[in-house]
């Protein structure tokens, strides 16, 4: 049963290399991706159900024993995070049609598409760390092909300094990962793991821990390397906005959250400190960009910034709250960031424009997608009961365990002004007077219903948290605990 690990990885990889000959054959190339799209999560959710009752799962390619050959690991955290990705696959590929042009979509979209699930999800699942540069660079370039997608001068402008910075940023990760290998002669993450307790060279494995988290604090747009990532994710399309604001910087946070949980935890009085005191700039950071701004789209990218702050801050704490609030707050953050773009996106749509200052009571034509996204404000504000809160709650928790209240009162604060940032889109734009624009209700239903899915799963992830937090404080206790993985992975 080990080669259940390749499947979402193997899945989407063969649907994009199929998509490629029949691109022209749109109506099938939608069947085919929507049909994909829903295989590739019912395989994913088996996966997970396979996992929660038998422990990991470990794949060794081509029966070359760990840690020689390449591994895939499917643990608790990996398969939840495959399955909450193909999840937000599902509604962004069902919302496709009705915001890309047809040119947009015959231009390769869906090959693209699915190289990016590729990518994502062979990052969540690879256990070694020259093949999660492989599955980076994967998502990478599906990423290059989407943003330009249009052909437009803003996006000729801010794909450049996408492409120019991730470029950077690989080259500094395979250099890395080579001065690793020089010191404990593997790349397997379960016996560099192993490897890093017996080597008596605690200086050199911190400065090339922090170096690595430098490569991954910018893919995941940490301060004071996210002022690539604004503008970059609103100039594509809005389904694009939705995979790359769900997606691209949790990956670089999952890769955070493993590396320094399993490998680099000898000098956390270095390391763990940097985070703390990076993710509460970045929260406030974040959320200062999100009130500076009149585009809709704008506010919901910056808003990604504090996000990564709450789930950075989790990291740097490395306690059981710590921990447990930031996978809490990675998941929730995925599903309710790719619900709101896509909210925002049909906003835009249906209003004429992405400026606030230029809409107006949208509300009274489009009532549903109001109080949806009034309700998704909520979600991601962290008012109670939702997800957001769930995932708040045990971040604070932890920062006051660890008596760390500077932090707690920058989160509060945060989450405040984050709130208001997302009300000043509703009072703005749905509330007040009756616009007089054209109403496209049958467009409307189009375009809401994946939010609608979306928001509907984040709501439950909130109140029906009961089912939810033993799942993800085992995650907890198996990241805390690097003998399992270890154990899990090289047999011992």
């Amino acid at each position: 049963m080990s080669n259940i690990a390749v499947l979402p990885i193997l899945i989407p990889l063969v649907a994009g290399i199929i998509t490629i000959f029949f691109h022209k054959k749109i109506k099938a190339v939608r069947f085919f991706a929507k049909l994909v799209t829903l295989l590739n999560l019912g395989v994913a959710v088996w996966i997970g159900y396979y996992v929660i009752q038998n422990g990991t799962v470990v794949l060794e390619t081509g029966d070359w024993v760990a840690p020689y050959g390449i591994v895939m690991v499917a643990d608790r955290l990996a398969i939840f995070l495959v399955i909450t990705t193909n999840i937000i696959a599902t509604a962004c590929v069902f919302f496709a049609q009705h915001s890309l042009s047809l040119k947009q979509e015959q231009f390769y979209f869906y090959t693209f598409y699915f190289l990016l699930i590729t990518g994502v999800s062979g990052a969540f699942l690879t256990g070694d760390l020259f093949n999660l540069f492989v599955f980076y660079e994967v998502l990478l370039m599906a990423s290059y092909g989407l943003v330009i997608l249009g052909g437009e001068r803003v996006q000729l402008r801010e794909s450049l300094k996408y492409v120019l910075l991730n470029l950077f940023s690989s080259m500094l990760f395979v250099t890395t990962v080579a001065f690793l290998y020089s010191v404990v002669g593997t790349i397997n993450m379960a016996q560099i793991a192993q490897r890093v307790q017996e080597v008596e060279q605690t200086g050199i494995l911190t400065t090339i821990g922090i170096v690595l988290f430098f490569v991954f604090a910018t893919k995941g747009a940490i301060f004071p390397l996210y002022f690539w990532l604004p503008k970059s994710y609103i100039v594509p399309n809005t389904v694009v906005s939705a995979l790359f604001g769900a997606l691209l910087t949790k990956v670089g946070i999952y890769s955070i959250l493993r590396t320094f949980t399993l490998m680099f935890t000898n000098d956390t009085g270095v390391t763990h400190e940097l985070f703390i005191w990076l993710a509460a700039l970045s929260m406030l950071f974040g959320v200062i960009g999100a009130l500076s701004t009149n585009n809709i789209k704008l506010i919901i990218a910056y808003n990604i910034i504090p996000a990564v702050g709450f789930m950075l801050m989790g990291i740097g704490l490395l306690n059981d709250a710590g921990i447990s609030g930031s996978v809490y707050y990675l998941i929730h953050d995925m599903i309710i960031k790719a619900a709101l773009f896509l909210m925002v996106g049909a906003l835009a749509y249906l209003a004429g424009t992405s400026d606030l200052t230029k809409m107006k009571g949208m509300i009274h034509h489009y009532p549903l997608l109001g109080w949806m996204f009034f309700i998704g404000s909520l979600v991601l504000a962290g008012i109670p009961p939702f997800s957001g809160f769930i995932g708040k709650l045990l971040l604070l928790r932890g920062g006051i365990e660890e008596e760390r209240f500077v932090i707690v009162v920058i989160g509060l604060l945060t989450s405040l002004l984050i709130l208001l940032s997302m009300m000043r889109i509703f009072m703005r734009g749905f509330w007040g007077e009756k616009p007089d624009i054209k109403v496209q209700p049958k467009q409307a239903r189009k375009l809401m219903m994946p939010a609608v899915f979306l928001l509907t799963l984040s709501i439950i992830l909130g109140i029906g948290a009961e089912w939810f937090y033993p799942h993800v404080d085992t995650i907890t206790t198996e990241l805390l605990d690097q003998g399992s993985y270890i154990d899990s992975v090289l047999k011992e």
